[in-house]
């Protein structure tokens, strides 16, 4: 796998709380490119839970959202918006784990609308969420002039995610 390069991670008043690395609030997600899929390690953290020592079905939807749009960033070259997101809670996430897995990939492509499926496994490797993400996407130009993308690269190194966490 390689790691995915954030292209806006120098950016002044870049605070996103999905991906922003400085967010303090934030889940600070990485991301890495493994063949036609896009893959993200997360340590979930007290400060997420619901319920006593279990990850927020929010959070979880955060997490899910978030690897979506990776996933047109990095295969599409460009960017949107989520119009719509299905979610399916299927086991409940402690966050005392040591890791989760997230891994997403595109299903459909009609036009610019994207279907993009992203699955949430505990560090057991058990599926406990998964989510369908309908994803409006902007042309090139718009997406650089609005929303400051030029391109989405990896690194030239082979990554090991698990070993960064």
């Amino acid at each position: 796998m390689k790691k995915i390069i954030n292209p806006w991670k120098d950016m002044e008043g870049y605070n996103c709380f999905g991906c922003a690395p400085n967010n303090q609030a934030g889940v600070k997600m990485e991301f890495y490119e493994d063949g036609d899929e896009i893959v993200s390690v997360w340590k979930p953290r007290p400060e997420y839970q619901g319920w006593i020592d279990t990850l927020h079905g929010g959070i979880q939807s955060v997490l899910l959202d978030e690897i979506c749009a990776w996933v047109i960033l990095r295969k599409l070259q460009t960017t949107g918006v989520t119009s719509k997101m299905e979610t399916r809670y299927r086991k409940s996430i402690s966050t005392n784990d040591s890791h989760l897995v997230l891994r997403a990939s595109i299903r459909e492509q009609k036009r610019n609308i994207i279907l993009v499926e992203a699955r949430l496994y505990n560090s057991a490797g058990e599926l406990c969420t998964e989510a369908l993400c309908t994803y409006f996407t902007f042309p090139r130009q718009k997406a650089e002039e609005e929303m400051y993308f030029r391109s989405c690269e990896v690194e030239a190194e082979e990554a090991d995610p698990l070993a960064d966490k």
